[in-house]
């Protein structure tokens, strides 16, 4: 091994570690749920984006298995060469069904749906507008394309600010075209984009709308269809991602629109065309999955109901939790070493959940990124409360921010 490189990535860890952005994923020793086991230990689990329970679902389960027994454990090879049985027809068809689209085409996963169709939609002579606080697979995407994009050149708009989004659009007349992309649901800070607000301007000015619903899948608008479900803009918004992995509880991503995007991405789409398909199992319990979602409203119904009841009590603690408006729930921190501090103070106090430092939000932004879900019992999410309690007190962090 080359003992330059090996000495630039030591170096580069203890610098990681010295600024308190070191970090190791723990394992876990049972499946997702309301609590998990860790280190021989079972805490209450604030750290999943397994919202609906559905990852070890037992329904779920049994379909991952059965497509498993028919079909093999693996695709054998990339979708248009082979590796679409007929499962991947019958899921896409009634994922557009759920989405109320024409047609809907799955990817292995949505950072590879949004890697994929941004730089085969959008190039030379076109301009990408982007939320400040976009997903990192939306800026890889963005990156990967050679349309104009750049914070520095103007490109990129303040949170949420129609106003600065419109000043963007105003000079972006002579692009061919013009991609207005946003987040739904802003996965660090739980509050919901202003879609009527971007569509109303992408109509004026001519541009492309794209939603990233990750996290509003299973989460917004009929049977947890998403945000452009959730606002009522059926038809008005031309691309919509949506995860498999998260309220869906398997793995993957899709993209939603009319027939036409899905045969250009089948054609144009670098992760489509050049990774292996999904293995049957996940296929299979994709189908189960999104089954239950239009079927059965309790998950939905039992994950609000959650999520309330862990905003309002957090808040009446004194803690700040950033203006979020859906399940994913930030408890600020400011500083780096406090939401570090504060993880490991949890874990000790029975509560597993993430300090979230930079690079996944900005310096000075540090938080616990806290998510309830549809498997909490009350006296789960009671007993969680008492360990933020008695760890914001020790770290200083009740009131000190309301």
């Amino acid at each position: 091994m080359n003992a330059n490189f090996q000495h630039w990535l030591q170096q580069s860890i203890e610098e990681l570690k010295a600024q308190n952005l070191y970090k190791q994923p723990p394992i876990l020793r049972s499946p997702q749920g309301g609590r998990v086991q860790i280190n021989g230990r079972w805490l209450i689990n604030l750290a999943s984006n397994n919202y609906l329970g559905l990852a070890n679902d037992p329904r779920v389960v049994q379909a991952a298995v059965e497509a498993s027994l028919k079909w093999g454990a693996g695709a054998g090879a990339v979708r248009w060469l082979g590796g679409t049985n007929e499962l991947y027809e019958q899921l896409e068809q009634k994922l557009a069904e759920f989405k109320k689209t024409e047609a809907v085409l799955v990817f292995q996963s949505g950072h590879n749906a949004n890697s994929g169709t941004i730089p085969a939609c959008f190039g030379e002579g076109d301009v990408i507008i982007s939320d400040e606080l976009n997903h990192a697979s939306i800026i890889d995407g963005v990156r990967l394309s050679n349309a104009k994009y750049k914070k520095s050149e103007g490109y990129v708009y303040q949170h949420k600010d129609m106003n600065h989004l419109e000043d963007i659009l105003k000079r972006c007349g002579h692009f061919k075209k013009r991609l207005i992309v946003t987040d739904g649901v802003f996965s660090m800070d739980g509050d919901i984009a202003p879609l009527p607000e971007i569509v109303a301007l992408a109509e004026k000015y001519d541009a492309v709308v794209m939603v990233d619903d990750a996290h509003a899948s299973g989460v917004l608008g009929e049977h947890g269809s998403g945000t452009t479900s959730h606002f009522g803009l059926y038809g008005r918004v031309d691309i919509q991602l949506g995860t498999l992995s998260k309220a869906l509880g398997v793995i993957g991503g899709y993209i939603a629109g009319s027939r036409l995007l899905k045969e250009w991405l089948i054609n144009r789409a670098r992760p489509y065309l050049f990774s292996t398909a999904l293995p049957p199992a996940a296929v299979g319990a994709l189908l189960k999955a999104v089954e239950i979602l239009m079927t059965d409203p309790e998950p939905m119904r039992r994950l609000w109901e959650n999520a309330r009841y862990w905003k309002e009590n957090l808040q009446r603690l004194g803690f700040d939790t950033m203006g979020s408006e859906t399940p994913i729930t930030p408890v600020f921190c400011g500083d780096e070493a406090i939401a570090q501090q504060m993880e490991t103070r949890l874990r000790e106090e029975g509560v597993f959940t993430l300090g979230i430092v930079y690079p996944t939000v900005p310096r000075g932004k540090a938080r616990v990124r806290t998510m309830p879900n549809a498997t909490h019992t009350r006296e789960d999410l009671d007993e969680a409360l008492g360990a933020f309690e008695k760890v914001g007190k020790e770290l200083g962090l009740i009131g000190q921010w309301v």
